[in-house]
């Protein structure tokens, strides 16, 4: 079907709401991140918590690497307490630069997973390698209503993978349990 090219493997709310052990327990060993409305408000520095989810997803054996449209600049600035390779102005979804983040971190497109908030980006693109992805909710300010005409067709792919079950090369249940004290 046309839009499986566009389709996720799963989609979350945030990066924060994924089981990074159980994507290792799963065979994963890589994770390649955008950083604009995914990890952060488009244009913003990281932030403890942030820095807090890296050191978190490197515990639990993870490699991770930026794949950005961004400028090296940006990226560098992003990483100024985050200990991870990078490929700026990666030209996504063209497949070069995620293949070349593949071979930086030593691993197959079976043992990686694209995360990010654009489907026409993000996703596509990781579709295209073969990759495992996971679409998350994309960030934006709290009384933001405008956003691009690219969105509202991404919502209604999204509506459309929702709609067939079926059609999706499913992960297993990554969404991270809230631990009870």
């Amino acid at each position: 079907m046309l839009l499986d090219r566009f389709y996720p493997c799963a989609y979350l709310d945030s990066v924060f709401s994924i089981d990074y052990e159980k994507l290792y327990q799963l065979g994963y060993r890589g994770i390649l991140f955008d950083i604009d409305n995914t990890l952060v408000l488009h244009g913003a520095d990281s932030n403890p918590k942030v820095d807090a989810l890296f050191r978190q997803i490197h515990r639990a054996g993870l490699k991770t690497l930026l794949l950005s449209n961004n400028s090296e600049e940006r990226i560098q600035r992003f990483l100024a307490h985050i200990d991870a390779p990078y490929i700026a102005e990666a030209g996504k979804p063209s497949p070069a630069n995620y293949f070349k983040a593949l071979e930086m971190l030593g691993i197959s497109r079976e043992q990686a997973v694209v995360i990010g908030d654009q489907i026409f980006i993000d996703i596509y693109g990781a579709n295209r390698c073969g990759i495992d992805s996971i679409l998350v909710a994309f960030l934006r300010h709290e009384n933001e209503r405008h956003f691009g005409k690219r969105r509202v067709v991404e919502k209604w792919i999204l509506r459309c993978w929702k709609l067939f079950p079926g059609r999706h090369r499913v992960l297993g249940d990554i969404v991270k349990k809230e631990k009870r004290s």
